[in-house]
């Protein structure tokens, strides 16, 4: 059973920098890993959701934690660079819960985890966030801890007072043990700016169509982009308009963008 190795959890932590901000494409699957490795990402960070559809879930914490491990387990054999993971809001209801999730993570060999708020209240999330600590520093594991904040995400909470309240959580979150912040659901650079300024840890956004490119997000102070589940849905997109094009149709043009068997095939060919 793969175990966290130090010097890879002193990689990953130090590949979080404003100066060159960490990209993530996230990974739902053994197969997306390989293909974003290979593109020269220098780190995966797995999508909840995307690994929740692989496996037949909807995304919200219905996926168990034994299949979410076991998946996070599989992407960290597959892979070279270290793997951080989603899990949710930690997979458990309660301390023992979220310790046995760290202790599964840890087992599987990821350097990292998100967990998120979502619409609990933040000192829940915290009591959480503290638990997780616990347990990775009990192993003696350098564990990143990422606690997403939904304010923006969710639109929790009255707009006016929606970046105090983040802030606030976010202060709450690193006095628990949190090593960074995610705040998804933002791309206002003015925004990102006073996060970036009032936030203490390495902070993570989540990026799309339309949002400042990674430099751009590293000048305004943020030091980790994630895709989230983008990826996975420009998958799915893309095999959902080849079928409806066989069906309705008859055709077959959508597949001519596809990726070629030899070098699809290939990144199988040689276990990591």
């Amino acid at each position: 059973m793969p175990l966290i190795q130090p010097d890879t959890a002193r990689l990953f932590r130090s590949l979080h920098t404003a100066s060159a901000p960490l990209a993530l494409a996230n990974a739902w699957d053994v197969a997306s890993a390989r293909l974003i490795e290979a593109a020269g990402a220098p780190a995966i960070a797995t999508t909840s959701a995307g690994a929740a559809w692989s496996l037949g879930a909807a995304d919200g914490e219905i996926l168990t934690r034994e299949r979410a491990l076991e998946l996070v387990g599989r992407i960290v054999a597959a892979v070279a660079v270290p793997v951080t993971a989603d899990i949710e809001g930690g997979y458990g209801t309660d301390a023992a819960g979220i310790a046995e999730t760290v202790t599964g993570v840890l087992a599987a060999g990821a350097v990292g985890v998100n967990i998120e708020d979502g619409t609990r209240p933040p000192a829940e999330l915290a009591a959480r966030l503290a638990v997780a600590r616990q347990t990775a520093d009990r192993a003696g594991a350098g564990l990143f801890l990422n606690a997403r904040v939904d304010t923006y995400l969710l639109g929790l909470g009255d707009p006016d007072t929606r970046l105090k309240e983040t802030l606030a959580r976010a202060h709450l979150y690193v006095d628990a043990g949190a090593d960074g912040i995610f705040v998804p659901g933002t791309t206002d650079s003015a925004t990102i700016a006073e996060l970036a300024d009032g936030i203490s840890v390495p902070l993570n956004v989540m990026a799309g169509p339309g949002a400042p490119t990674v430099a751009e997000l590293g000048a305004l102070g943020v030091a980790r982009v994630s895709l989230g589940p983008g990826l996975a849905q420009v998958a799915y997109a893309a095999a959902r308009r080849s079928a409806q094009e066989l069906y309705g149709t008859g055709g077959y043009d959508g597949l001519a963008e596809g990726m070629s068997f030899p070098e699809l095939n290939g990144l199988f060919s040689e276990p990591n």
